[in-house]
């Protein structure tokens, strides 16, 4: 399972960090980032097999597949600026986390004015019905 996998490099990652951070804390840092390279490449691509289904989903549904579209770099937004600010509080960047995790925010907002067009259009729509 994928699972196993990811917790081991995971392990593997923090124990080779762990170990360097006592003789070398510079290529502790960097064994790190390679670690969590190597999760979200891990990741990305067991994810790259599934995204045909929101496609399908939309198509069903009727929903504008630019909307679905959105909604996933939403999502992708949320999980990588959630990520990247644990690697920087967890290197002592606790201040620049929560600004990253801010300009995320920021960029998700920006991405969901399409959406909220759309509500409101419907919203108008099903009133002029009434």
């Amino acid at each position: 399972m994928a699972i196993f996998q990811l917790v081991g490099i995971a392990l593997v990652t923090a124990v080779a960090a762990l170990i360097l951070r006592e003789t070398k804390p510079e290529l502790a840092f960097a064994v790190t980032i390679a670690g969590s390279i190597i999760l979200l490449l891990f990741v990305f691509e067991l994810f790259k097999d599934s995204i045909s289904i929101f496609g399908k989903i939309a198509e069903i549904s009727g929903i504008d597949s630019s909307l679905v579209k959105i909604l996933l770099k939403m999502v992708g937004i949320g999980y990588l600026v959630e990520f990247s600010a644990g690697l920087l509080t967890d290197f002592g960047q606790a201040s620049l986390a929560d600004k990253l995790t801010f300009c995320g925010k920021i960029l998700i907002l920006i991405l969901a004015i399409p959406i909220i067009e759309n509500v409101l259009e419907l919203i108008v729509s099903l009133l002029e019905l009434i």
